[in-house]
C-alpha cells in the first residue's frame, strides 16, 4: 500500500519531525522518558499527558483521564498537536496475576486507548502511535512469526487483541493508527536487563526454564528511534513489530549476557520454581516466548543501531559510556 492509500496520511517522511508538536502518554516510564529525550533532540515540541493526581506537572503537560469515556469527564485536550504516542498502561510484571491484577492490566490499556481514539474521532484525524506487544503471538514454539501471523493463545494475546481493537474509532474517522508491538526492551536504566544484571555480574545468571523459548528483544535506543520513525513515515500503519532482526532462544540470550559481563552463565532458574513463585505471570513472561521478525520495520527502511544481540549487549553492558 502506498502512502497516498493510507487513511489520514500527511505525506510526512522520516526525518521530518522538527517543528512538530507531539503528545505522549506514559512519559515517565522507561520507553516514554527516553522517547521524550529523543524527540526533543529531533526538534519536536513535546506535550506530556499526565493524571491529575500526578506530581511534577510542568507547563507543557495536560491532564489525561484514561476513563473519560466511562466516567463522562472531560476528554483530553488534543488541540495544536500533530500526533499522539500512547505508551500508558499498568505493568504486566509488577506481581502475580490475580483476577484483580489482570483486570487492571486490561482496562488500563483498553480504556485509555478508547478514550484517545474517541477524542481523535471528534476532531481532525491525528496519527496515533499506540504501544502494543508481541504477546499477541502467544507461545510460538520454534515457529518464526511476523505481522502477517495469526493471533496466539493466552491472556496476553487477548489483552493485545482488545488493546488494538480499542483504537477503532480513530481508524473509522480516517486517522492513521500504528500498533507498535514491542518485544523485550533492553536497557540498563530499567526493565528486564536491569533486573538481571546484578546476578549475571556475580556469575549467578543462566538459562530460565527450558531455555528454548523464543526471546525477541530490542534495545531502548532502537525502540524510541522506531517509534519516531513510525511518527514521521505516513506509510506506517497497523501492527509494526518493534523487535531486532536477531531473535534468540532464551539460553542463547543468557550466554550472550554472560559473555558481555565476562562471567559464566550456567546457573539455571528451574521451571517448577518459576511456576511456584510467580504462577501464570511467570509461565507467560518467562517460560513461554516467540521468535518475532520486524518485517514491517524493514519494509519501512528502518536501520537498527543494534541489529544483533551481542552488539547490543556490548553497548549496554560492556561499554560504560553507552
Amino acid at each position: 500500500m502506498q502512502a497516498s492509500e493510507v487513511p489520514g496520511a500527511s505525506h510526512a517522511r522520516p526525518g521530518t519531525l522538527s517543528g512538530l508538536r507531539i503528545g505522549v502518554t506514559g512519559s515517565s516510564g522507561l520507553v516514554g522518558s527516553a522517547l521524550l529525550a529523543h524527540l526533543r533532540e529531533c526538534g519536536v515540541r513535546c506535550t506530556r499527558f499526565v493524571r491529575s493526581a500526578q506530581r511534577g506537572r510542568t507547563p507543557d503537560s495536560r491532564i489525561f483521564d484514561p476513563r473519560a469515556c466511562v466516567t463522562g469527564s472531560a476528554p483530553p485536550d488534543l488541540s495544536g498537536l500533530d500526533a499522539i504516542v500512547h505508551l500508558a498502561g499498568a505493568s504486566i510484571a509488577a506481581g502475580r496475576w490475580s483476577r484483580r491484577r489482570k483486570t487492571e492490566i486490561l482496562e488500563s490499556r483498553v480504556l485509555s486507548t478508547r478514550t484517545l481514539a474517541a477524542s481523535i474521532a471528534q476532531r481532525a484525524p491525528l496519527p496515533l502511535i499506540c504501544a502494543s506487544a508481541i504477546g499477541y503471538y502467544g507461545d510460538t514454539g520454534e515457529a518464526i512469526v511476523d505481522e502477517s501471523s495469526p493471533m496466539g493463545r493466552g491472556f496476553l494475546a487477548e489483552v493485545v487483541r482488545e488493546w488494538e481493537g480499542a483504537a477503532q474509532a480513530a481508524r473509522d474517522a480516517g486517522g492513521r493508527v500504528v500498533h507498535a508491538r514491542l518485544g523485550v526492551v533492553l536497557a540498563r536504566e530499567g526493565g528486564a536487563l536491569h533486573a538481571m544484571l546484578p546476578a549475571f555480574r556475580c556469575g549467578l545468571g543462566g538459562p530460565v526454564g527450558p531455555g528454548t523459548q523464543g526471546f525477541s528483544w530490542i534495545s531502548l535506543v532502537d525502540a524510541v528511534r522506531a517509534i519516531a520513525h513510525c511518527i514521521a513515515d505516513d506509510r506506517a500503519h497497523g501492527p509494526v513489530n518493534l523487535v531486532a532482526p536477531d531473535p534468540r532462544m532464551q539460553r542463547e540470550f543468557a550466554r550472550a549476557l554472560g559473555r558481555a559481563c565476562r562471567r559464566p552463565a550456567i546457573v539455571p532458574l528451574p521451571s517448577p520454581l518459576i511456576r511456584l513463585a510467580l504462577g501464570e505471570m511467570g509461565r507467560a513472561l518467562l517460560l513461554e516466548g516467540a521468535f518475532v521478525r520486524p518485517t514491517r520495520l524493514t519494509e519501512l527502511g528502518f536501520k537498527f543501531a543494534h541489529p544483533t544481540l551481542d552488539e547490543a549487549l556490548r553497548a549496554l553492558v560492556a561499554n560504560p559510556r553507552a
